[in-house]
C-alpha cells in the first residue's frame, strides 16, 4: 500500500480541540468552527479595506491564511490566553513549540504542494497586512463568543468581553469599526428576527 499524506486527516481533528478550556461554557466552541468564523470575518475586513478604504489588501489570500491560522493547535492544543501570556518564558517557549508544529504540518503535504502552503501555514511567512487583519478577525470572533456567553447569563465571560473590547478599540482600525457597526448587533437577534423581511 502506497504511503499517504496525513495533512488533511490531521486537519480533520480540529473539531476535537476545544477552546476556552479554563472557563465554564454554556456552549462549547472548537478550533475548526472558530477558524471558519475567523476566515469569514477576515475576508470581510479585507474586502472593506479594499473597497471602502482603498487599501491594497488581498481578501482571498487573507481569508485563506485565516482559515489555517490555528491549525498548529492540532499538535499543541489550545493553550488558554492567561497561561500563554503569563510570563515571557512561557510565551517564548510556546512560540517555539508553535513554530515547530507549523513546520511539522507543512511536512505532511506532498513536496509539490509545500511551497504553495508555506505562506499560509508558517506564520513567519505572512505579510504584515495579513497578520493584522487576522488578528483583528480573531479578536472579533472572541468578542462574539464572549457576547454569546454573557447574553446566555454566563458571567464567566464578562471580564473577558470587556478586555477584548479594549483590545479591539486599541487597534484603531476603520475596517473593524465598519464591521462592528454594521454586523455585530444582528448576532443578538433570534432566528425569527433574522429571517424576518423588513421593508426598506
Amino acid at each position: 500500500m502506497a504511503a499517504t499524506h496525513k495533512f488533511f486527516a490531521l486537519l480533520g481533528r480540529l473539531n476535537l480541540i476545544k477552546r476556552w478550556g479554563l472557563m465554564r461554557n454554556t456552549t462549547e466552541e472548537n478550533v475548526m468552527e472558530h477558524s471558519w468564523q475567523v476566515a469569514t470575518i477576515a475576508h470581510c475586513l479585507a474586502l472593506v479595506g479594499k473597497q471602502v478604504f482603498h487599501r491594497n489588501w488581498n481578501p482571498e489570500k487573507i481569508a485563506t491564511a485565516a482559515l489555517y491560522h490555528d491549525c498548529s493547535e492540532i499538535i499543541t492544543g489550545d493553550l488558554p490566553t492567561p497561561i500563554k501570556y503569563h510570563s515571557d518564558t512561557i510565551s517564548k517557549a510556546y512560540k517555539e513549540i508553535e513554530q515547530e508544529a507549523e513546520h511539522h504540518l507543512l511536512n505532511q503535504l506532498p513536496d509539490t504542494l509545500q511551497s504553495d502552503y508555506r505562506e499560509f501555514l508558517i506564520h513567519q511567512h505572512l505579510d504584515e497586512d495579513s497578520v493584522f487583519v487576522i488578528k483583528a478577525a480573531d479578536l472579533i470572533s472572541a468578542y462574539l463568543k464572549c457576547q454569546f456567553e454573557v447574553d446566555a447569563g454566563n458571567q464567566e465571560f464578562k471580564s473577558a468581553k470587556l478586555e477584548i473590547e479594549k483590545k479591539i478599540r486599541a487597534l484603531n482600525c476603520n475596517e473593524i469599526d465598519y464591521f462592528m457597526k454594521n454586523f455585530i448587533e444582528s448576532y443578538q437577534l433570534t432566528l425569527d428576527e433574522l429571517l424576518t423581511q423588513h421593508a426598506h
